[in-house]
């Protein structure tokens, strides 16, 4: 049995939902689903006054980047001593950053065929991943 995703990327054929990939891929999906918690709110919200955004705004990625650290920080600890990872550090941080953008830009598009109005939360992570946020 291989569990593939919670909830899957519909749009993706199953075939190619099953290959075996690196587990940074997976870390790349949780940290995504982290960044929509922090922000779906606050693109949703008609109780935020607009006058109050920018500050929630931060106060979101303020979150986001928190429970972002506190998550790698585990789960690189738990697979100390694996080869599941590069052991380069940097070669790690630019293959989590590539799993990032590819899963966002998935996002983008998702987003844009069943969710328009929600476009921004992946633009934002999209953003915020090439370092322009």
């Amino acid at each position: 049995m291989v569990i593939i995703d919670l909830e899957g990327e519909p749009a993706r054929p199953l075939s190619e939902r099953r290959f075996k990939r690196s587990v940074l891929r997976d870390v790349a999906g949780m940290l995504r689903s982290f960044h929509y918690a922090a922000h779906a709110a606050l693109y949703h919200s008609t109780a935020i006054r607009p006058e109050d955004r920018p500050l929630l705004q931060k106060a979101a990625e303020d979150w986001y980047h928190q429970v972002a650290e506190r998550y790698l920080r585990a789960y690189f600890t738990a697979l100390e001593g694996t080869d599941l990872v590069p052991r380069d550090q940097e070669q790690m941080r630019m293959l989590l950053e590539i799993y990032l953008l590819d899963k966002a830009v998935y996002e983008l598009g998702y987003e844009l065929n069943n969710r328009p109005d929600w476009l921004g939360i992946p633009l934002f992570g999209i953003l915020g991943i090439l370092g322009q946020d």
